[in-house]
């Protein structure tokens, strides 16, 4: 019995293939709640106001606040409490329900918009330790809730899980990365460069103006329907052990240990592009107020690689090959960075960075919507700890750079993206090859059962009165999911008497 109850199981799975079985349409949603495409939408612009604010402030904290590198040392103690509290998120996540977990971790992102009014190392550091945990209930609790919805939407609509979870997520970092282009094109047209190289002006309205976007998206939070996932497969913890072990369990998997790396470089590319490319590549060339020009260059760019990808998904073969386009771009790009480029005048050297920009972009849009599609469909009995772990993950990466790249070249970090992404890969690489053996023993196992239950069931036709052991064969041997296949592969069922069938098989 899982943790719903076996029976309660069976019941679903009976419920669900009975109007299949009849020749009923599909069962769609019902009732006064909002659909589940619905809660996605809400979900996507609630996030797009409040990243609209939070990415474009996080762009300019390397160049805007420069004093004792505060911006930066902000940045880095951000991302190591998001990394601590995010190993800890999930029974948190669990606990408030994925809904007021979204919610409540917008609230860190209020603060440190805050504090960005009046910068000083006694408001920023104790705002960054704040969101950092905060960052880590929200992004767990968005995935949790993404993954709830899609997967509640392929069943209520009789869609492929995989291909389902692939468009919901692209439709969501799409949004999400236009808060690239919305936020830095404010940025673009509020701030201005100061005169002989002076500070820059208009930062204090620039941040009032990000202030209301986050209250914008703190309502739309509270819109969203609440998601019940303690009565689905969310465990309850009746120690600290027990906790402990719940999250921990995706490492034991080594098909999380494979994607580890991947989620790590995924961290590192995103930090690269905010702490380093904004300030030795974008400021040099365009100044602190170009950065929004160049950032919404490289956040359009991956809104539309993440709908394309998105749309694109279909399960881990697809995600191989969408993956396999955005690393070989990012490939590109550090490598021509590290040998061939320097810093040109002109147009063309003002065009050089924006390109760059672009390139990146297509890379980032691919990792998140082929990461937040995998950890969905490969755990989906352990989402909550699943995603949990993508970010502990993430944010360690991210952490890392913001410390390093005050304190190392240009170059040898050009240097450490590189070999991270040939190892990242290359392990992405092997763990196509570890679930796809497997599936291949699933298919014939699959197929077996498929035509055990297409036998039982033309028993029951050839001998109505054994129809009662038939059911009962097919109820122990949990078959009821072959039931709707073969109906969908139009084996010659219809003329079996369902009704009394399904009320033994309950």
């Amino acid at each position: 019995m899982d943790a719903r109850g076996g029976h309660h199981r069976d019941e679903e799975e009976e419920a669900a293939a009975a109007p299949l079985l009849a020749g009923a349409a599909p069962l769609g949603y019902s009732g006064h709640r909002r659909s589940h495409a619905g809660d996605l939408h809400v979900l996507s612009a609630a996030f797009l106001f409040v990243f609209s604010a939070y990415c474009a402030a996080q762009n300019l904290e390397s160049s805007v606040n420069t004093e004792g590198d505060l911006g930066t040392v902000s940045m880095g103690i951000l991302y190591t409490s998001f990394t601590l509290f995010s190993v800890a998120a999930s029974p948190v996540v669990t606990w408030l329900g994925s809904k007021r977990a979204l919610v409540v971790g917008t609230s860190g992102y209020v603060i440190f918009i805050l504090a960005n009014l009046v910068p000083t190392w006694y408001t920023m550091v104790p705002a960054s330790l704040y969101l950092g945990f905060t960052a880590s209930i929200i992004w767990v609790g968005q995935g949790t809730y993404l993954t709830s919805a899609a997967l509640s939407h392929a069943r209520d609509n009789n869609l492929p899980e995989g291909q389902t979870l692939g468009n919901f997520n692209g439709e969501f970092w799409g949004m999400f990365a236009s808060t690239q282009v919305i936020g830095n094109l404010i940025s673009l047209a509020l701030l201005r460069d100061g005169k002989d190289g002076g500070s820059v002006t208009g930062k204090s309205l620039l941040f009032v103006v990000f202030l209301g976007c986050m209250i914008v998206g703190i309502i739309l939070m509270c819109l969203l329907s609440k998601r019940d996932e303690k009565g689905n497969n969310a465990p309850t913890h009746s120690s600290f052990g027990a906790m402990m072990k719940y999250i921990v369990a995706p490492l034991k998997d080594r098909r999380m240990i494979l994607i580890i790396p991947l989620i790590a470089y995924s961290g590192l590319q995103q930090a690269f592009v905010w702490a380093v490319f904004t300030k030795n590549i974008v400021t040099p060339v365009l100044g602190i107020s170009g950065v929004g020009g160049a950032m919404a260059i490289y956040g359009a760019a991956d809104v539309v690689c993440s709908l394309v990808a998105g749309r694109l998904t279909s399960g881990l073969h697809s995600a191989t090959s969408i993956v396999s386009v955005g690393a070989i771009l990012q490939a590109v790009v550090l490598f021509w960075l590290l040998l061939f480029y320097s810093p040109m005048g002109g147009l063309l050297g003002a065009a050089v960075p924006l390109f760059i920009g672009a390139l990146w972009g297509v890379g980032d849009g691919v990792l998140n919507t082929q990461l937040s599609a995998l950890l969905g469909l490969l755990f989906e009995d352990v989402k909550e700890a699943a995603f949990a772990q993508w970010r502990v993950w993430q944010s360690g990466a991210i952490a890392v750079i913001f410390f390093l790249s005050p304190n190392i070249t240009l170059q040898a970090m050009l240097i450490l993206m590189a070999i991270a992404l040939i190892i990242s890969f290359g392990s992405f690489l092997l763990l196509t090859l570890v679930v796809e053996k497997p599936s291949t023993t699933r298919s014939n196992q699959f197929q077996s059962g498929a035509n055990f239950t297409a036998h039982l069931l033309h028993q029951c036709y050839q001998q109505p009165k054994q129809h009662t052991l038939y059911a009962r064969a097919i109820r122990n041997q949990k078959e009821m999911k072959y039931l709707s296949v073969d109906v969908q592969h139009n084996t010659p069922l219809s003329a079996i008497c369902f009704s009394d069938f399904f009320a033994e098989l309950k």
